[in-house]
């Protein structure tokens, strides 16, 4: 009985890491770490079909990884733990320190767009409140809209350029993306230092803030109508 237990018991856990066991669905838990989403708006964002996005959804679902429900002609997703979040950020720091190709990526890539020592939440939060410093968020709208840094200023990554007259020159700023490994915050603090900024990135993102209890604000959920 013991035996037949503990099999049980392995085979279930391995549910988890089966489910995890799939690049895209890593990437639409990401995106379901900033909020709420629905199916289109999801494989909007990510690049996928709708049909291959509810497929990967179904299967985090199966594994208790994300939740959803219906309203009106669309379903809406969102991570059925908080502690999902941690999971991800565990997988991220594992392979980063365990697989030598995910080391060369970060040392070959991101190390060269990260020149200065990331700012930590504590010192980002003591500085906003100082005004020394403009919190710029670079996500895509309806994600900050589901939620953001207290004061941040969003300018998705794309608009960047052409909206960098609303940026004070003379305030450091400290931009943010959906957690430690986005591109985003990293490309638009190459933009901002190129264009005579005195910028750095947040070691977190969005959801690593939030999880770690720092206060934010919060709109409600993301759009379900997906820019064109």
């Amino acid at each position: 009985m013991s035996e037949h237990l503990r099999q049980e018991l392995s085979d279930q856990f391995a549910r988890i890491g089966k489910a995890l066991g799939n690049g895209r669905r890593l990437e639409l838990l990401e995106l379901l770490a900033q909020g709420e989403r629905s199916v289109e708006a999801l494989a909007h964002t990510s690049g996928l079909s709708v049909a291959n996005t509810s497929q990967h959804l179904q299967q985090l679902r199966q594994a208790g990884l994300v939740e959803g429900h219906k309203t009106g002609q669309h379903v809406y997703y969102s991570l059925a733990d908080a502690r999902v979040v941690s999971l991800l950020d565990l997988v991220h720091q594992l392979a980063e320190s365990r697989l030598a190709e995910v080391s060369r990526l970060v040392h070959n890539y991101l190390g060269i767009h990260d020149e200065l020592e990331p700012v930590t939440p504590d010192d980002l939060l003591a500085r906003a409140q100082e005004g020394l410093v403009t919190v710029l968020d670079v996500r895509p709208p309806e994600e900050f809209e589901a939620g953001h840094l207290p004061g941040a200023v969003n300018i998705p990554l794309e608009e960047l350029e052409e909206r960098l007259p609303e940026l004070a020159q003379d305030r450091d700023v400290i931009a943010y993306c959906r957690g430690p490994y986005c591109l985003m915050a990293y490309e638009a603090v190459e933009q901002l230092r190129s264009a005579g900024f005195n910028a750095r990135r947040l070691r977190e993102g969005y959801p690593q803030w939030r999880e770690g209890g720092w206060p934010d604000e919060k709109r409600g959920i993301a759009d379900d109508k997906p820019d064109d």
